[in-house]
């Protein structure tokens, strides 16, 4: 490739770049903004519109359904996606393959659909609205993440070591817990921490499931209806900051393992 070609092909890469990341640094960047608006000049540097994100009626709330289903979330899907992964990692590759396939089915529908078929199914079955059933509609599309990455562990995981647990007389629960857990637990974490990250930055199935009550996503689409004001940008900024901190912690987590 000629010098110029990749001048050529570096500055389309280069426009991808900012288009893609324009977007984030404008909302970061009006979540301080001392003016009612956000558009430019921005004017000086103010927390105005985090204190009054603070200060709206429903952030509060908001925040804590947020956290009560992430971590609800994380931790079932840390227990339910291991066992499901060793599970597999244990049965031959053309089965496991056959049964992943299955489990994933969830990622590969559209949201929306997966949304609505979850509503009826709740409302069929009689059950209310409410974190309840948003937990259990983001079990089932981060349940598969979980999966795959504890399995991309399991499948190479060096089972002697287990065996040789057993033979000094640990029970199966025991091996387990002092063998292969200690050597998988960053892989788990990791992957609980990315099953949160997806729950926190749901709106979709959330807005469907919860019935009358808000997460974070959801109060931002409510607050833009009536009018778009910085601090729409705050809650924007705040969600970032989770799902890129617990994505960046569990990328760190699982870089070398996995």
């Amino acid at each position: 490739m000629s010098g110029f070609a990749r001048w050529i092909w570096g500055a389309v890469a280069i426009a991808i770049v900012v288009f893609l990341m324009a977007p984030i640094v404008l909302l970061v960047l009006f979540a301080f903004t001392s003016r009612g608006i956000a558009a430019f000049p921005m004017g000086g540097v103010s927390l105005r519109w985090w204190q009054e994100m603070i200060d709206h009626p429903q952030f509060g709330i908001s925040f804590e359904n947020s956290m009560i289903i992430a971590l609800s979330v994380g931790v079932i899907s840390a227990v339910v996606g291991t066992m499901a992964a060793i599970g597999l990692s244990a049965l031959p590759q053309r089965r496991a393959a056959l049964y992943m396939g299955v489990l994933t089915l969830p990622v590969m529908l559209p949201a929306l659909v997966l949304a609505v078929a979850l509503l009826s199914f709740f409302v069929g079955l009689g059950l209310k609205l409410g974190l309840t059933t948003v937990i259990i509609s983001h079990v089932l599309f981060t349940q598969p993440f979980v999966i795959l990455i504890v399995h991309a562990r399991m499948v190479n995981f060096d089972y002697r070591i287990v065996e040789s647990a057993r033979d000094l007389g640990a029970s199966p629960t025991v091996a387990f817990l002092t063998v292969t857990l200690p050597i998988i637990r960053p892989i788990v974490i990791g992957a609980a921490l990315i099953a949160m990250a997806l729950s926190i930055d749901d709106y979709i199935i959330a807005s469907f499931t919860i019935g009358s009550g808000n997460t974070l996503p959801t109060l931002v689409w409510g607050m833009i209806r009536t009018g778009l004001t910085p601090s729409v940008n705050a809650i924007g900024t705040l969600i970032l900051v989770l799902t890129i901190g617990s994505s960046l912690i569990a990328l760190r987590l699982t870089r070398y393992r996995g």
